[in-house]
């Protein structure tokens, strides 16, 4: 089974079940949007159902009580056994769509399909599909234009696309990108030219920021949940030393733009995320379990103190 097909017997559940998913379905052009956030409440189960669509449904993904008493928040964890299909070939935030006035990162199995990506140079997962699925982080719901701009760039006509869309600041939109915290692991060690064909298995967790009031302080949350309180663990076949080698370079810690409430540093660059330094955005904590040795490395910390700066009081 495909990605795409795997993540539409999702979407099809949750249009199946649009009521008690609290999500809004729409044809635009032909295309089924599916508002989870925008004027239809969503909610906890939403945010599940698109981070499922966001993985092609190829890791579990749910919520558990946290593990601090100091910062009394639940969590959301994810853990695959095919994590570089769900999280680099779909889950990864790699495609703009940006149309005209329209501005939204596509997620999901629809970025598989299209496969224009550099990414893709690099790891399985390229598919071709007669009906794609994907996810959007955005504000608005696509208008006609966009539609007709995907369509033609993903060459499948308007009736075979899928696009769910929520902000950031909604319930389900904060869940979706919470549950990126072993996607940001997998993605940082490709970025430092790690073969992610080693990594076998992984298991993630993040906590789940409290609400905010827009999507600019959304953003800040949820980046900052996982940049200080994710933690990952990654079952691997590789060699001791690069894992050593490469180990310390990976937390988020490592990174220069470590160290304050992500909204800070993205103030300070003018809100532009490219002059961010990439090499932030990963997990708190990255524990490496090597099948080959038998042997155990970890990296990096949690920093309560940062989220409850990040979350404030109402956390």
């Amino acid at each position: 089974m495909t990605l795409n097909e795997q993540a539409m017997l999702v979407v099809e559940e949750l249009i199946r079940n649009a009521d008690q998913y609290r999500v809004a379905v729409h044809s635009v052009a032909g295309a089924r949007i599916i508002d989870a956030g925008i004027s239809a409440p969503g909610g906890l189960h939403a945010g599940l159902a698109l981070a499922r669509i966001c993985v092609a449904d190829r890791a579990e993904i749910s919520f558990a009580p946290g593990a601090s008493e100091s910062l009394n928040l639940p969590i959301v964890q994810v853990h695959s056994d095919d994590p570089v299909r769900a999280c680099l070939a779909s889950q990864y935030a790699g495609w703009q769509i940006a149309v005209g006035k329209f501005f939204a990162m596509g997620s999901g199995p629809m970025r598989a399909h299209y496969g224009k990506e550099e990414l893709f140079d690099h790891i399985p997962g390229r598919e071709t599909a007669s009906a794609v699925a994907g996810v959007l982080e955005g504000r608005k719901l696509p208008n006609e234009e966009v539609i007709a701009w995907l369509s033609d760039k993903l060459k499948v006509p308007a009736e075979k696309i899928t696009l769910a869309v929520a902000p950031t600041a909604s319930i389900a939109g904060t869940v979706q990108v919470v549950a990126r915290s072993l996607e940001t692991a997998l993605h940082k060690l490709h970025e430092l030219k790690f073969d992610v064909s080693q990594i076998v298995s992984g298991f993630g967790t993040a906590p789940l920021p409290p609400p905010a009031e827009d999507d600019l302080a959304g953003i800040g949350r949820t980046n900052d949940a996982i940049l200080y309180g994710g933690r990952v663990h990654l079952w691997v076949r590789a060699d001791d030393g690069a894992l050593a080698e490469i180990g310390p370079k990976l937390p988020a810690s490592a990174s220069s733009d470590y160290g304050s409430p992500f909204a800070e540093a993205f103030q300070r660059v003018g809100h532009d995320f490219y002059k961010l330094d990439p090499l932030l955005f990963a997990p708190a904590v990255v524990t490496f379990h090597n099948l080959t040795s038998g042997r155990s490395f970890s990296y990096g910390r949690t920093d309560e103190a940062v989220m409850w700066q990040s979350f404030g009081a109402s956390a």
